[in-house]
């Protein structure tokens, strides 16, 4: 039985890439709980909002979780050189964009955690396709498998410290849907008739 294909992650992480970049428009336009709606096949997808350590800009990166004991983890599953993850350890305040609301929080790097496996397999489990994508069967591969594959993954913890509501959040696109119900009802009911020609 196979639990990992080396060149199956290889060609995963140019695809995933690639989605990841359409994730952040879906969330502006509201539609986050949609991407949730069937966690064991797409996964648990959530927005995590951090600090660019160079520009000090606002930046948004999409990532797959797991909540345990009130508190969620996630993966930087191409390990310590991922942006997302060397900009909370340079500013660990993060703001986190779950289907079922918009949180501020502290990220800190729990790699080392002595149940760092544990918890690692049960992100990879919740991301769905993402790791089956990667070449990894998260809930069947053995541990000593897991650990070797896994062994530049970066684990991270956030604690909620408070909700945010306001500008500036998950759907803050989603006066898009209206207007363009509007627009496209609009163009149908003012559309040029033509006639027949007799």
């Amino acid at each position: 039985m196979t639990f990992y294909d080396p060149e199956t992650e290889q060609k995963a992480r140019r695809t995933l890439k690639f989605i990841n970049r359409a994730m952040i428009p879906l969330w502006r336009l509201g539609l986050g709980g949609w991407l949730n709606f069937w966690p064991k096949v797409g996964g648990r997808i959530m927005v995590i909002v951090h600090t660019g350590r160079k520009s000090g800009k606002r930046r948004y990166n999409n990532v797959n979780y797991s909540i345990i004991n009130g508190d969620i983890y996630c993966t930087a599953g191409f390990g310590s050189i991922t942006d997302w993850y060397r900009n909370i350890l340079n500013n660990p305040n993060v703001e986190v964009w779950l289907p079922d609301g918009w949180w501020n929080g502290i990220a800190e790097d729990v790699s080392y955690d002595q149940n760092r496996l544990n918890i690692l397999r049960q992100v990879l489990i919740d991301s769905g396709f993402a790791a089956r994508a990667m070449g990894i069967e998260a809930a069947t591969i053995p541990a000593e498998v897991l650990e070797r594959v896994t062994q530049d993954y970066r684990l991270v913890r956030i604690r909620r410290t408070a909700a945010r509501t306001g500008a500036g959040g998950p759907g803050n696109l989603a006066w898009v849907w209206p207007l363009s119900t509007f627009i496209l009802l609009g163009l149908l009911i003012f559309r040029p008739r033509h006639g027949k020609k007799g």
